[in-house]
Order: C-alpha cells, then structure tokens, then sequence
C-alpha cells in the first residue's frame, strides 16, 4: 500500500509562483498518475470540460484559481478595466459544465469578492482573489470531513457499503463526500466493505473509487453498475452513499447517470439511501429535479472511447445523459457540513442555511 491518498495526493493545486494550476489528469487513472500543468485558462477550461478534474468540489476549486490565474494575466491598469477582463475569464469559465452547481457558485463567489475590492488597485484585487481562491479549497477540506463525520454517525461497524461513480478524495480538496465517512471509518478501525459500483460509460467507479479505496487499505469489491441488485439482495449492502452534483430545493438530486436506478433498488430492498452533498451543492433557486440542465456528452464514450476497437456498429445512434436526477422520495437523508437533513427536505434543507 502506498499510504492514504486522503494524504499523499492534492488533485488541485495552485502554483501561484508560476503562475500555474496544477491538476491529476483523473482521465488517465489508474493506470498513470500524472499532473498537468496548466497555464492557459483554454486549457483550464478543457481540464474541466474533458473531466481531466471532476467532482463537483474540485470543479468549484478549479474555478476559482482558474478565474484568479487568468485575473492575474490581465494588463489593467484600473479596477473597472480588470473587472471586464475578470468577467471575460468568469464567463468562459462558465461554459465548460452546465450541471456542477460548484462550478457557477465559485465564480459567483469569486465575482463577489472582486466587488468588496471596489476602488483598490488592480495589484490588490488580484491578491484578494487569490486569496478567496485558496479560502474556497481549504473551506473544502474542512466541509468534507464534517459531511463524514455526521455521515459515519449513521453506519456500524462492519456495514457492506455501496458507492456510484468517485466522491472520493480525488473529487474533492480531501477527504471526499460520500468516501468521507469511509476513511474516517477506516481510522476508527469500522472495517467497512465497499461495493464500488464500475459507472458506466467513463468507470469513474472502477478507475478512481476502486483505485483510491484500495490505495487506502479499504477492503473494497468492484461490480458492474447491472450487479446492484443481486448483492443487495444477498444482504451483501446495509447503506448507500453517493456524492451529488446539484440539489434542488425539493431534495431531488442530480448525479451520476445510473444514481436514480441505484436508489429505486435500495428503495426495493429497504436499503438507507444516502446523498452526501456540501451546501454549495444546494441550489434553493432549483424547486425540482425537472429544472436541473442535464448535460449530454459524446457519444464516443459509450462506443468507442475505451475499447480498442469500436464495441458498437459505426453511426449507431446514442443518447449520453452524464447525470440522472433521483427523485426526493428515494432519499433517506442529505448529509451535509451542518448535519443531515431529513424529509420533508424542502424544510429541513432551507433550515441548514440558517445554522
């Protein structure tokens, strides 16, 4: 074992002295572990956009020092010229993916904090922002271990635990989301045994979950997302957890494709189905799942993209939803940094912000 990853691996990383983001290239895992570096917000962009980083925290992360980096690149020598360069990157920044809500409410952070600098010199805004940028990470690490926390309070010790797609560590400054709680475990010697669901089509399971629980030492088995089922019910699963990518006010969810299948078997086979989501997930401006924009990807990636030769007849039509949205009334609970809220969500969800 080569040590925690919890430990040994930043996914994002700022580079401020060379004015460079530093990301592990997740798209090339678990067979190579390599750091880009990446100086160009183009490139930035295509990191987010072709999932060289994903996970909804680490997106967010991505964001802010990629607005920050391509901030600091500007020749402004006034406030309301930088912020028109500012806005330009925030912007661009924007388009490379329609679902995280992570992504838009770092920008949006990073856009606030720009307008507290008002009338200070450009020099200083863009120290400001840089520091906002570093408060989102290290703000990151701390909701993380406080989402595993209250998460660990829900299981016992020995629990088969089943995942969908990567919440881990690598997703995330530390820690992750719904791997949170499994590492936390893992310390306090739970013994956890996870099924890690493959995640069709891009095997985020199999090529990250898999690979970052058995670099833990976690007593970790991968299946094909079609297997759910049978180990269920062979009482092999005693809770669910998974990460999410936006809740809406309601409580539905959007994740992973394939999450929604997952909670209608735990719903099946009375299995507590658990979503574990920072706040800066949460979007109260989203009544339900209906008005979640679901992203379509290319079709290559259910063909052709990690195969040698293609696996589908050539020009066969394909449909490629990245995320599928499970209904509030499959959820058990939505663990968050100030506790875990309960149906009916659109109450207990609103209360969290309060706190």
């Amino acid at each position: 074992m080569m040590g925690s990853p919890v430990d040994v691996i930043q996914s994002v990383r700022l580079d401020d002295e060379n004015d460079m983001l530093i990301l592990l290239d997740q798209t090339l895992l678990p067979n190579e572990k390599r750091f880009l570096e990446l100086k160009e917000i183009k490139d930035i962009w295509d990191a987010i956009y072709f999932l060289k980083v994903r996970g909804a925290p680490a997106i967010g992360i991505t964001a802010a020092y990629g607005v920050y980096l391509g901030t600091k690149q500007s020749e402004a020598d006034n406030y309301d010229d930088l912020f028109a360069d500012f806005t330009k990157v925030k912007d661009y920044l924007a388009t490379s993916r329609p679902t995280a809500v992570n992504l838009f409410w770092a920008l949006a952070r990073m856009e606030a904090r720009f307008k507290l600098e008002a009338g200070k010199s450009p020099e200083e805004v863009k120290a400001a922002l840089k520091e906002e940028s570093e408060l989102i990470r290290d703000e990151d690490e701390q909701v993380c271990k406080s989402i595993g926390e209250y998460a660990l309070s829900l299981l016992e010790p020995g629990w088969g635990i089943l995942t969908h797609c990567n919440a881990g560590t690598i997703a995330t400054a530390k820690y992750g989301t719904a791997l949170a709680p499994i590492y936390l475990g893992q310390e306090k010697g739970y013994n956890f045994k996870v099924f890690a669901d493959e995640t069709r089509p891009l095997l985020q399971g199999a090529r990250l979950t898999a690979w970052e629980l058995q670099e833990a030492g976690v007593d970790v088995t991968l299946i094909c997302d079609n297997m759910a089922s049978i180990i269920m019910k062979e009482g092999k699963v005693q809770a669910v957890l998974v990460g999410c990518d936006r809740v809406a006010s309601n409580g539905d969810s959007a994740n992973k494709i394939g999450t929604s299948g997952v909670a209608i078997l735990a719903k099946h086979y009375n299995i507590p189905f658990y979503v574990c989501a920072p706040l800066s997930t949460v979007d109260l401006e989203c009544k339900t799942g209906d008005d979640i924009h679901i992203e379509l990807r290319p079709s290559s990636e259910i063909t052709s993209a990690w195969y040698e030769k293609p696996m589908a007849p050539k020009d066969v039509k394909t449909y490629n939803p990245a995320f599928d949205v499970t209904d509030h009334e499959l959820i058990t609970g939505i663990v968050t940094e100030k506790g875990i809220a309960y149906p009916p969500f659109s109450n207990s969800l609103a209360e969290m912000f309060k706190k």
